[in-house]
């Protein structure tokens, strides 16, 4: 590691009162963390994305069914008249 990374650990370390080790320790548990959740973050992002296009699909679909029954019932009317 760079000295003058190190030095500005035990800086910030000193201001939390920690020595190095427990600052590192710490640092290194928050990315982690965060890495984690952005790894979630993402999958979560790809299911929302396949769910859309599964959710229009549908959608299409039931449309599509809609428009054929409003057909048959609008040609069910005109034979009535």
């Amino acid at each position: 590691m760079p000295q003058s990374l190190l030095e500005e650990v035990d800086v910030l370390a000193a201001m939390e009162n920690r020595n190095r080790s427990e600052f590192i320790r710490e640092a290194m548990k928050l990315y982690i963390r965060e890495r984690k959740k952005a790894q979630i973050r993402e999958s979560m992002k790809k299911g929302y994305m396949e769910m859309a296009a599964i959710n229009s699909e549908l959608a299409e679909m039931g449309l599509t069914a809609e428009n054929e029954c409003f057909a048959g019932y609008e040609m069910k009317l005109k034979k009535c008249d």
